[in-house]
């Protein structure tokens, strides 16, 4: 059996700065930490500043690096197009800033290739989660993720950390239902995939705040409340109960022949 494929996906918005020394060191971490053959694909949305031709420099200089370019802004919709056109078995994707510790990452593509998971996410949340970042993001962020719970009542702890996989067959499913294209689309994702019964692991990682972020936390947040309630609208309307219920029933199926009943 073939092993599997591995997608990489870095998002970039004008990251001229940080590129080249971020994508070098994805790769000297791959080359020797993942055990599995891969790509990295730099997803420039939008950039105005020197980011595309910095890619398009790196992925001469490392066979395994290609460029994907957008001509309008946005993480989620650059990661929608990668992801859907990515011939890749796992897809995943981590931000340019590298703020997550990639030691964590190897774990997080083998819960979704052998661990039974769908979806898996890196979480600065969990007590075994080590973040380095100011008080004021570290209270902004534990409010949003509680307004997640509170308004699903879900189970994952952190919805936006830059560090996620999910395999091919379940990308295929849930990114069609995700209407977000730019920051929220992280959190989209991780609703929709336990409200239809994905099985989402939780992996604590170590996480640095990054002070040249991209994020504008006030206008991101006002943003984020009208999708998590046009989200609650549109569960409230029943449009994903078919597919939850068909989810559920293909979960029951795997899990009676995993147990070897015919």
């Amino acid at each position: 059996m073939n092993r599997p494929f591995v997608n990489v996906t870095i998002p970039v918005y004008n990251e001229e700065k940080e590129l080249a020394a971020s994508v070098r060191k994805v790769v000297d971490f791959l080359r020797t930490g993942l055990g599995y053959p891969y790509e990295i694909v730099i997803a420039n949305n939008g950039s105005t500043d020197a980011t595309q031709a910095i890619a398009e420099r790196l992925s001469r200089e490392f066979p395994g690096v290609r460029v994907v370019s957008l001509p309008q802004s946005g993480r989620g919709r650059a990661l929608k197009k990668v992801w859907q056109d990515s011939a890749a078995d796992i897809l995943s994707y981590m931000d340019c800033d590298l703020s997550t510790d990639m030691a964590a990452f190897p774990t997080l593509i083998e819960s979704v290739i052998a661990g039974g998971f769908d979806v898996a996410v890196g979480s600065r949340l969990l007590g075994s989660s080590h973040t380095t970042r100011g008080i004021k993001r570290e209270v902004i962020s534990r409010c949003y993720n509680l307004l997640v719970k509170l308004l699903f009542r879900t189970h994952f702890s952190d919805a936006q950390c830059g560090f996620k996989a999910i395999t091919k067959e379940n990308a295929k499913e849930l990114l069609p239902l995700i209407e977000d294209n730019n920051w929220f689309m992280d959190t989209e994702l991780m609703i929709l995939a336990e409200n239809l019964g994905y099985r989402i692991f939780d992996l604590p990682v170590r996480w640095l705040d990054d002070p040249d972020t991209r994020v504008k936390i006030w206008r991101d947040a006002l943003a984020a409340l009208k999708c998590l309630f046009r989200i609650r609208r549109t569960i409230g309307q029943g449009k994903y109960s078919p597919l939850r219920s068909a989810r559920l029933a293909e979960l029951s199926l795997k899990e009676v022949k995993a147990g070897g009943v015919n």
